[in-house]
């Protein structure tokens, strides 16, 4: 069972999103926040595994909260919006979250998104990190390769430029002539050497140290 926090100030999309969740026989929504202040409270106490979070919260706005969240917890967190803006996808994906998603978004996309968010998965679309690509180049310069990158071998490097690209592990596979099995191994092994909780923080780390840039996805 999937244990899911909702943390939203209006309580009628928090009444929506709790009939669409617990119609499911595998999801359940085990708490409701108001404030972002009360999903940290909530999210510490009940640790569920998933938290759909708002961004425009009293107290606490939802970035600063899920920046709370994922640095003491394994929570994963998946940012709500109204407002598809570059600004915001960026800011919540450098906070920690692990998808984001407007509120706007099928009911049947909101059930994926929590069911792929809980198995450990990234909710970023090619089309997002496309855009998350073009914002990022129209705030630095130059960015500075990490040192943290140091540890990958030539192949990971591969993979994980192809993760930042939006790409799955069958199509990082195909690409790269691997099986399935084995792109998903360089994956895992590439988070664990850099230390970073999913699919989404790859991203962020990657076209931060540059190893992508606008125009390489055509």
């Amino acid at each position: 069972m999937i244990n899911v926090l909702l943390a939203d100030d209006q309580r009628l999309v928090r009444a929506g999103f709790k009939s669409i969740l617990d119609g499911e026989d595998d999801i359940t929504v085990i708490a409701e926040a108001a404030t972002g202040a009360e999903a940290v409270r909530s999210t510490h106490e009940l640790k569920p595994d998933v938290v759909l979070m708002d961004i425009r919260m009293p107290e606490l706005d939802g970035l600063a909260a899920t920046r709370q969240i994922v640095q003491a917890s394994a929570v994963k967190v998946i940012i709500l919006t109204t407002f598809d803006l570059d600004d915001y996808v960026y800011g919540a994906l450098r906070a920690g979250a692990s998808g984001f998603l407007v509120k706007d978004t099928e009911p049947m996309e909101l059930i994926h998104a929590v069911r792929v968010v809980a198995r450990g998965d990234a909710l970023l679309a090619p089309a997002v990190t496309r855009r998350l690509i073009a914002e990022f180049a129209g705030r630095v310069d130059k960015p500075a390769p990490s040192p943290r990158l140091n540890s990958l071998t030539e192949r990971e490097r591969e993979v994980m430029t192809l993760v930042a690209a939006g790409l799955s592990n069958d199509e990082i596979a195909a690409k790269l002539v691997l099986s399935p099995a084995t792109a998903k191994t360089h994956v895992s092994r590439i988070m664990t050497k850099l230390h970073v909780r999913d699919r989404a923080q790859l991203v962020v780390l990657a076209y931060e140290s540059a190893m992508i840039t606008p125009g390489w996805l055509g």
